[in-house]
């Protein structure tokens, strides 16, 4: 683990204390069963989140392609009579279709990553509202997909099934990132995308890769949120989504500019806004403050990581040689 990494989890573990203390509701099992339900529900776009920062890039349309998906997800086995297992791969599929068209728009045409997925957050949610004629989607009165609650919204000794997908994925993304060729281009590519290009690295593949990486993830998550949900309104479904991920990656160490992250970051970064916004419930302030806590949580990460990257700047400074000391080199022919 990362300094920063220890001191997120320490930070988790004091909050967790004093919510226990103000509010003892806080550890019984059922509000940590739920809140591990969705700690493990946001964490999972959150780790995709993650891998678009990391190249200096950003995925604003996460919220919408939710909605679309869960949408298409949803009608598919309940209206359209289409086998779960089928459906599930077309999402999976669908997610890595928008991904590539987010990679392919920023890396052959130029385009800013910003602009991308701000268009891409339009169209996906117009296209979820055209689709259901602005209404509701969800499944017909007795319709019963026992395998498929199970796998998503099922736990096992009390653990819900979404956690573990989430920690499964942390896992082998945590290899991918950290332990893999593929991670080293990436951090290269966020720390100085000409000079990686100038190695060899093949910069255009590696952030395609991560927008395809971040939409499977996306997609994944769409999944499990539909079937938690049970209906959805694509007008609502998912709005805003894109903030937590971003929040659970800035305070999990990631960098606006790119180049940093860890894996363990972005999931204690997910169970530190999840405890936050428990929080919230437990101690009765208004829900519509929820987005208030978010920027706040943003912006006091953005400050951090500034912070620290200038003390680490100053640090690095302080340890190279004082050149006025160094020894000059004596004229030709000097006695």
């Amino acid at each position: 683990m990362q300094k920063k990494d220890i001191g997120l989890l320490v930070l988790i573990l004091v909050v967790g204390a004093v919510v226990a203390f103000i509010n003892p509701r806080f550890l019984s099992p059922i509000n940590l069963a739920n809140t591990a339900n969705l700690i493990g529900l946001f964490g999972l776009f959150a780790i995709g989140q993650g891998f678009v920062i990391i190249t200096g890039g950003i995925e604003l349309s996460v919220g919408s392609v939710i909605a679309l998906l869960g949408v298409l997800f949803v009608d598919l086995i309940a209206s359209y009579g289409v086998p779960w297992p089928v459906s599930l791969v077309l999402m999976l599929v669908l997610g890595a279709a928008i991904g590539l068209a987010h990679g392919l728009l920023i890396t052959r045409l130029n385009m800013q990553p910003f602009i991308v997925t701000l268009c891409g957050l339009l169209i996906y949610r117009g296209i979820a509202r055209w689709y259901t004629a602005d209404g509701t989607v969800g499944f017909q009165f007795g319709q019963s997909f026992p395998t498929l609650d199970w796998l998503t919204i099922g736990r096992t000794a009390g653990v819900p099934h979404s956690l573990v997908a989430m920690l499964v994925v942390a896992a082998v993304m945590w290899v991918v990132l950290h332990r893999s060729v593929f991670g080293r281009y990436l951090f290269a590519v966020g720390k100085n995308e000409e000079a990686a290009r100038y190695a060899g690295v093949p910069t255009g593949r590696v952030i395609v890769a991560a927008y395809v990486i971040c939409a499977v993830l996306t997609a994944i998550a769409a999944i499990f949120f539909a079937m938690y949900t049970k209906s959805i309104s694509p007008s609502s479904h998912g709005n805003f989504y894109e903030l937590y991920a971003i929040a659970a990656a800035v305070l999990g160490g990631f960098s606006l500019r790119g180049g940093e992250g860890s894996i363990i970051g972005v999931v204690l970064g997910a169970v530190l806004l999840q405890m936050l916004q428990n929080l919230v419930n437990l101690l009765g302030i208004p829900s519509s403050l929820n987005f208030a806590v978010m920027g706040s949580v943003i912006l006091i990460g953005v400050l951090a990581d500034q912070q620290f990257d200038s003390y680490r700047r100053r640090r690095a400074a302080a340890r190279l040689p004082d050149q006025s000391d160094a020894p000059r080199p004596q004229a030709a022919g000097a006695h």
